[in-house]
């Protein structure tokens, strides 16, 4: 990047009206094992994410009043709390839709933040997805409620899981567009490709190729297995404080740019098969349009993306709705390696821990400590679920 241009950037960052205005920061990231077994109860592991980041962020447990989750975590806030030796708290949050939180954790953390309602706020997801209950294995007996209602439409017809759901509209985006499953094999390889190199990595030293992609399993079609993220246990958790006390912590803020939720029209999740274009996630435009309103920034000064991907025709939809290329141009622009994408191995490399590991990534990459380092990375936008309410980020440099 030009340190000219970065300076007037930040500048106009700061001085931008509205939004976040670059006032925190995320000061530290920790994380358990990636496991299929973690034999410790989801507490365990929220504890010891929480911890790990504290100490990476030079922080002490006495430091946080504010904590933020989704309200799909086990571990409440106060058992968390003192779990951890975490004294009281002035500012407790839960965001909703699974995977779509991720990026909304540090969105209401920032703000609480920068209005001074809390000084230290730790957003947390931890859960036992492989030996627990495993998402992927769809729909269960609940009781009666608007969610079920809603999944009523769909079940009669098989539509049980979340590889179901995906396949539908991976479906159509390939009819509209003229493509083949094959087009969904760069996601898969470019992460794989990642997580060969990261020893965090479940799939550390497996990487894949384009014939191990077509070669797998049909899960859903077009669905295949290397379609579909893996089953994590595991736990993550991030630090988030102002950028004024950030500035006298042990690593460089990535500095919490812009920050933003969207639902569509008629929102459903990963269920809205009654849109009129099935192709697009309409969800996701509302954040990037936020996003880049607030930032001041475009696609083309993005240095790396960390997009969410449960599933792989998805990465490629959000790429278009960003604006990163055109509509049903997203896997050729992957397979060319136009952005740096997913560099810890994402949900199908890494981890699936609902995207927080992801924005982890994030800033270590605005740190300079990624295991898979782009040179010079400033500013990095890191996405949530979609097909669902969702949210995402822009963290940038601080200078």
């Amino acid at each position: 990047m030009n340190p000219a241009r970065s300076r007037s950037w930040n500048r106009n960052r700061m001085n931008r009206g509205g939004g976040l205005g670059g006032r925190a920061a995320v000061v530290g990231i920790g994380a358990t094992e990636f496991s299929k077994d973690s034999g410790r109860s989801e507490l365990a592991l929220a504890a010891e994410a929480v911890r790990a980041a504290l100490d990476d962020a030079g922080l002490s447990p006495a430091d946080v009043d504010g904590l933020v989750t989704f309200t799909m975590d086990t571990s409440p806030e106060i058992a968390v709390a003192r779990a951890t030796g975490i004294g009281e708290l002035s500012f407790f949050s839960r965001i909703h839709y699974g995977g779509g939180a991720a990026c909304a954790t540090v969105q209401q953390a920032a703000p609480a933040v920068a209005a001074g309602v809390a000084e230290v706020v730790v957003c947390y997801r931890a859960f036992n997805e492989r030996s627990g209950r495993r998402f992927g294995s769809g729909v269960r007996q609940r009781e009666p409620s608007a969610e079920g209602a809603a999944l009523g439409w769909n079940m009669p017809f098989g539509l049980l899981t979340p590889a179901s759901w995906a396949a539908m509209t991976a479906r159509r985006y390939l009819s509209v567009h003229g493509l083949t499953p094959e087009a969904f094999g760069p996601v898969a390889v470019t992460g794989r490709r990642h997580a060969a190199r990261n020893p965090a990595a479940y799939f550390y030293r497996r990487p894949i190729t384009l014939a191990d992609h077509a070669a797998s399993r049909w899960i859903a079609e077009p669905l295949r297995l290397l379609d579909c993220c893996q089953e994590t246990d595991g736990g993550q958790a991030l630090v988030v404080t102002s950028l004024e006390r950030a500035r006298e912590l042990p690593h460089p803020p990535a500095v919490i740019v812009a920050a933003a939720q969207g639902a569509g029209r008629s929102q459903e999740q990963m269920t809205g098969f009654h849109r009129a274009d099935l192709t697009g996630l309409p969800e996701t435009a509302v954040v990037a349009r936020q996003l880049w309103r607030a930032s001041g920034l475009a696609p083309g000064d993005i240095d790396v993306g960390i997009v969410y991907d449960h599933f792989t025709p998805y990465v490629l939809m959000q790429l278009e709705e960003y604006g990163f290329c055109g509509r049903g141009e997203a896997s050729d622009f992957v397979a060319a390696d136009a952005l740096p994408l997913n560099t810890h191995g994402g949900q199908l490399g890494e981890a699936y821990l609902h995207g927080m590991n992801g924005v982890a990534e994030a800033v270590r990459q605005i740190r300079g400590t990624s295991v898979n380092q782009v040179p010079g990375a400033a500013r990095a936008l890191v996405t949530a679920g979609t097909g669902v309410p969702t949210s995402g980020l822009i963290l940038g440099a601080d200078g």
